[in-house]
């Protein structure tokens, strides 16, 4: 398995809440990761990987680093699309790479890094055999449907 050349890539739309705006009108700095959040659970959910299913096996995904640029505000009802991308590794630590956008414009991008941790003890862990079986069914599946379009 070559986990390199594979990337994943999600879109998700959100559109800005009254309550994710700060005074100013713009949306809150903290609100992004928020936003980062929905991007990386609907991309692990999109290659069969919802986050529930870590906690039921055992597992936690605790946030250990995190960027976040600003580009441009974004203000109340603005539709964005959150694009999450994350290319895996064969490493203790996973890393989401975000870029929001209105329309064609970039607003935000950034990064968050995760580790796994055993729920019950709180100590870090290697990532679990059912993860890399979903990747490499996930590379399979990318494999097959790129050859298929040759």
């Amino acid at each position: 398995m070559n986990f390199q050349r594979i990337e994943l890539k999600n879109t998700t739309q959100i559109r800005v809440r009254y309550a994710d705006t700060d005074k100013m009108g713009f949306v809150y700095n903290g609100v992004y990761l928020t936003f980062f959040e929905v991007g990386r659970t609907e991309l692990m959910r999109s290659f069969g990987l919802p986050y529930i299913e870590f906690e039921q096996n055992g597992y936690f995904l605790p946030l250990i680093e995190s960027n976040v640029k600003y580009i441009s505000p974004a203000h109340y009802d603005d539709l964005l699309d959150i694009e999450t991308n994350f290319i895996p590794e064969y490493k203790p630590i996973i890393k989401f790479d975000y870029r929001i956008l209105r329309g064609n414009d970039i607003i935000s991008n950034g990064y968050t890094i995760h580790t796994f941790i055993n729920s019950q003890t709180h100590k870090p862990v290697k990532p679990p055999s059912f993860f890399w079986n979903k990747l490499n069914e996930t590379y399979q599946y990318i494999a097959n449907q790129t050859h298929k379009n040759w």
